[in-house]
């Protein structure tokens, strides 16, 4: 695993640990069902404070990149058939919001344009 921290970067830390995680995932660099260090230890190794690494960890188990199985650790998910599923959730809920808001579906899918081009544009 492969794992750098740019400490002058605008981007904070626990984020740029957690998209480098979650692309390396997204990969197959990091294959389903890896185990990744313990928060102390990667913190340990990247001089990062515990608390960041748990929140990077945390991120990522919400975006189901990984699952924490209690003293077994943290370990990379199956990443490809999670993300759709957890953006095809997200789409939907959107859709059905818009709906009640009373926005057109080509409000919404101008919406739902113009977010991910900021969104990708920062990366």
């Amino acid at each position: 695993m492969q794992l750098s921290i740019d400490h002058a970067a605008a981007t904070p830390p626990y984020e740029q640990l957690r998209s480098q995680i979650a692309e390396q995932a997204r990969t197959g660099d990091l294959p389903a069902g890896l185990k990744l260090p313990t928060v102390r230890a990667l913190a340990e190794q990247l001089g990062l404070a515990a608390n960041t690494v748990a929140r990077a960890y945390r991120e990522l188990e919400a975006d189901g990149v990984v699952e924490t199985h209690g003293r077994r650790g943290t370990q990379v998910a199956a990443v490809g058939d999670t993300a759709h599923r957890l953006a095809a959730s997200a789409a939907h809920e959107f859709a059905e919001r818009a709906q009640r808001l009373g926005i057109t579906r080509d409000e919404a899918q101008a919406a739902v344009s113009g977010a991910l081009d900021l969104v990708y544009r920062e990366r």
